[in-house]
C-alpha cells in the first residue's frame, strides 16, 4: 500500500477543486460524450481525427477527475482562525522587501495544489515559501533561487 501525499490547503483553495471537478464531471463530460458521438458519425475510425482527439480529450479529463478527487481526499485544510500574525504560516500573506529587485511584493502563502506564481501565490514547499515559513516581522530570509540566492526582508504578515 502507497502513502499518500497529505495536500495542505487554504479553504478557498479547496473550493475552486471542488468547483472544477464539479465542471469536470457535469459539463466537460457531457460535452466529451457529445463530440465523440459526433465523431463515431463520420464512420471509419481508423483515419477520424476528431474520433482520436475526443479520446484523448476524454482520458485528460477523467485523469484530472482522478487527481482532483485523490488532491480533495488527502486535503489538510488550514483552520484560518489558527493563523498566526507573529510568524509566517500556511494562508499567511507576506509582504517583503526583495533586495535583488528593490521592491517590495505581497506573497500568499498556500499549499502545493493550489500555488499560482502569477497571482503571487507560492507554496510552502516552493524554496521562498519554505525560507518564509516560520519568520517574524524584521527576519531578513535568503532562499535558494534557480540563479543564486534572493534575500527578502519580512515587512508585513497578515491573515
Amino acid at each position: 500500500m502507497s502513502v499518500s501525499k497529505k495536500y495542505i490547503m487554504t479553504s478557498e483553495g479547496v473550493k475552486k477543486l471542488e468547483e472544477e471537478l464539479e465542471f469536470l464531471k457535469t459539463v466537460k463530460r457531457k460535452e466529451i460524450t457529445e463530440k465523440i458521438k459526433v465523431a463515431l458519425s463520420y464512420g471509419d475510425l481508423s483515419e477520424n481525427s476528431e474520433y482520436d482527439e475526443a479520446k484523448n480529450e476524454q482520458a485528460f479529463a477523467e485523469g484530472r477527475i482522478v487527481q482532483l478527487e485523490n488532491m480533495l481526499r488527502n486535503a489538510t485544510v488550514v483552520d484560518e482562525s489558527e493563523i498566526s500574525t507573529d510568524a509566517v504560516s500556511v494562508g499567511s500573506f507576506v509582504k517583503v522587501k526583495d533586495y535583488e529587485f528593490d521592491e517590495e511584493i505581497e506573497f500568499h502563502i498556500v499549499g502545493s495544489a493550489e500555488a499560482d506564481p502569477m497571482e503571487n501565490k507560492i507554496s510552502n514547499e516552493s524554496p521562498v515559501g519554505k525560507a518564509l515559513i516560520g519568520n517574524k516581522v524584521g527576519d531578513i530570509v535568503e532562499a535558494p533561487v534557480p540563479d543564486g540566492v534572493s534575500k527578502f526582508e519580512i515587512l508585513q504578515i497578515r491573515i
